[in-house]
């Protein structure tokens, strides 16, 4: 008997059954689509970290000023001012795992350019919150270092602040009122995305830090040589654990706070948030996984149930084409056949089930998904494992039976 016939027999056997065995495959179904949404679910938030771990910048460390009390309350980090732009030098001149420093202060203020304005974010930064933040420019160019040091009405901007106060005009040598302040906008910085906290980073305005703190309203509140944050890259990503513990001694000792003391500040160290952030998403894989094999697993049980009792129906059927010349292995064929046809059916109806669904999942949840075609292969491999393995035990049962037996069999 061909490859062919055997397959016919198998499907007209199946198709006798039709109801029987579509419930059998839904075990499959369900396990197969589990698989993709857990990959495609998987692999999407992987690439999600990836990408919002280079938007972040290599390396990146963050040392945040103290947290101030009002009243009996403590107030959070940042709302005291203990940094200053000296400790940004200081730790960029004296940590030798420390390659870029840069002292910043933020404020909210209403940004105007003709008749359009727009409410965001405004940053006084060093040059080296750049390299350390990995920004690209779209257009226009960067401050120059007579900008630093002489404070000039310069602005670089992001793509939604460009787009809601300029559209499609080019913005480069426009002018942009802050706080009734008027700066020229000297670049417009690439898309950066969404971060890593769901803000948008490209909702944001660029200025020098002696900008920020003699020309702008709200960053002169912050007196003298006082800033809110240092950003700090470090020389590689190996010494990320070195800096941090090295930022440390140095504020303590720049600050002169005891053995015993208190620090005044926080150094946040992004890589360990991501990496918090990947664990859990590695968890919620491994519950989705259990549940896909799981699920499998009783597709399978499923399977062999259902082909035990097909074996059993059948007993003079198979005694009759023993009888007629049938062998062993051919009979053996044909259940693994019919075992096989309901894994696979049951895994294309899951792969297309499971391919809508990742989608509407990353619809409803705003999950990221990514779809690729191992994902499909490795489902199909699943289908394939499913079917060979539990329908080798009815197929082998129903080849070892004895035809003279089966014969008599009611």
């Amino acid at each position: 008997m061909t490859p062919r016939d055997v397959v016919q027999l198998a499907m007209e056997s199946l198709r006798g059954n039709l109801l029987r065995s579509t419930l059998t495959a839904l075990g499959v179904i369900i396990g197969i689509s589990a698989v993709i949404v857990m990959v495609a679910i998987g692999q999407g938030t992987k690439s999600e970290l990836d990408r919002v771990m280079s938007s972040l910048g290599s390396n990146r460390l963050e040392v945040m000023s103290g947290a101030g009390r009002a009243g009996g309350a403590r107030m959070g980090a940042g709302s005291m001012p203990t940094l200053t732009e000296g400790d940004a030098q200081a730790i960029k001149r004296e940590i030798a795992s420390v390659a870029y420093s840069s002292a910043s202060v933020r404020m909210s203020a209403q940004a105007v350019a003709g008749n359009a304005n727009w409410a965001s974010t405004v940053l006084g930064v060093e040059a080296d919150y750049f390299t350390i933040n990995n920004w690209q420019l779209a257009g226009g160019d960067w401050f120059a270092a007579r900008d630093y040091v002489g404070a000039a009405k310069s602005v670089l901007i992001g793509q939604t602040v460009r787009k809601n106060l300029f559209g499609d005009e080019d913005p480069i040598g426009r002018t942009i009122r802050i706080d009734r302040v008027p700066l020229r906008v000297a670049g417009v910085l690439a898309v950066k995305g969404q971060g890593g906290f769901g803000q948008d980073q490209d909702d944001v305005l660029f200025v020098p830090l002696a900008t920020a703190k003699r020309r702008l309203p709200g960053g002169a509140r912050i007196q003298g040589d006082f800033v809110q944050q240092i950003t700090v890259g470090a020389a590689s990503a190996e010494s990320v654990g070195e800096a941090e513990t090295a930022i440390t001694e140095l504020l303590r000792q720049r600050h002169r706070i005891q053995a015993a003391g208190q620090d005044d500040f926080q150094v946040r160290n992004l890589a360990e948030i991501i990496q918090t952030r990947s664990e859990t998403t590695r968890l919620m894989s491994m519950l989705l996984a259990a549940v896909a094999t799981i699920s499998l697993i009783v597709g399978g049980i499923g399977i062999m149930n259902i082909m035990l009792v097909s074996v059993t129906e059948r007993i003079r059927e198979i005694g009759l084409r023993m009888a007629v010349g049938a062998g062993p292995l051919e009979i053996q064929l044909q259940f693994l056949a019919e075992a096989m046809a309901i894994s696979l059916g049951g895994g294309a109806i899951g792969i297309a089930l499971g391919v809508a669904g990742a989608y509407l999942a990353g619809a409803a949840t705003a999950l990221p998904v990514h779809l690729s075609p191992g994902v499909i292969l490795l489902a199909t491999g699943f289908s394939l494992a499913t079917g060979l393995f539990f329908g080798y035990y009815p197929a082998r049962k129903a080849a070892q039976l004895d035809p003279i037996e089966a014969l008599r069999s009611e």
